[in-house]
């Protein structure tokens, strides 16, 4: 039976390239976007195998029950979830407004914490055993964020749901785990890596580069194996030995 799954933030980036990875093991993928239908479009056409769907959503706005159902409507089920959708921008303490600083915390918890969780509740009332939750989170939840403390502070609770789930729901028959990538060159960051600042950055693995996302969706793709039950409760560093813990 083919498994269905559910990718969010799947227009672009690493979530393209986790549904990319997924429709290439055999699974149907509903291809979340906030914004930008063409381009989800174009993801859901280009993924391999058939029957692949996209479905919208803002998941900082109390949509994930929507989401939900559009997705177990479309493709008549599901037994993936991977909460990938997320928001990084700066807000250091000493630069930042405290209004502006109010705003930062409450737009990045919404969207990266409370987003995921309340995905993950009502994915659950449509899973089986066997079912996988899988959630991408971040280096930047162990390493901390001086530039965008919400954002590691939303990484680091959405790894303790991770594991915290994993034992919740392990009585199901649910496996939960995450990754934590380290930084990955996606287009939003082109601009970027080309900057005086790109070596450093690139300087942080001892590899000498970044991230490409099908390194970050191979892994969430074995996650989503039926070979990896028993990495439930696991978050995969996936940095290139640029954060060691």
């Amino acid at each position: 039976m083919t498994r269905r799954a559910l990718v969010t933030g799947a227009s672009r980036g690493i979530g393209a390239a986790i549904a990319h990875a997924l429709a290439d093991s055999g699974h149907q993928v509903a291809v979340h976007y906030r914004s930008g239908a063409g381009e989800a479009v174009a993801v859901a056409e280009s993924l391999a195998g058939t029957g692949h769907v996209t479905v919208q959503g803002d998941l900082g706005a109390n949509q994930a029950e929507q989401v939900v159902a559009e997705t177990v409507e479309k493709l008549g089920g599901l037994d993936v979830l991977v909460n990938n959708a997320g928001i990084y921008f700066l807000h250091p303490i000493a630069e930042t407004s405290f209004a502006d600083w109010q705003d930062a915390w409450r737009r990045t918890i919404e969207l990266n914490l409370l987003g995921p969780a309340d995905l993950t509740w009502h994915a659950v009332q449509h899973m089986t055993a066997g079912a996988r939750i899988i959630n991408v989170g971040s280096r930047g939840a162990y390493r901390g964020e001086p530039d965008a403390p919400a954002y590691g502070a939303a990484k680091a609770g959405l790894h303790a749901m991770t594991q915290s789930l994993a034992q919740s729901l392990a009585p199901q028959g649910i496996s939960v785990a995450g990754v934590a990538p380290g930084f990955v060159r996606t287009d939003m960051v082109t601009d970027l890596l080309s900057s005086p600042e790109g070596d450093a950055i690139r300087a942080q693995s001892p590899f000498g580069r970044v991230a490409e996302p099908a390194e970050v969706a191979s892994a969430v793709a074995w996650l989503a194996s039926e070979k990896a039950t028993w990495a439930s409760g696991t978050i995969i560093d996936v940095n290139g030995a640029s954060y060691l813990r």
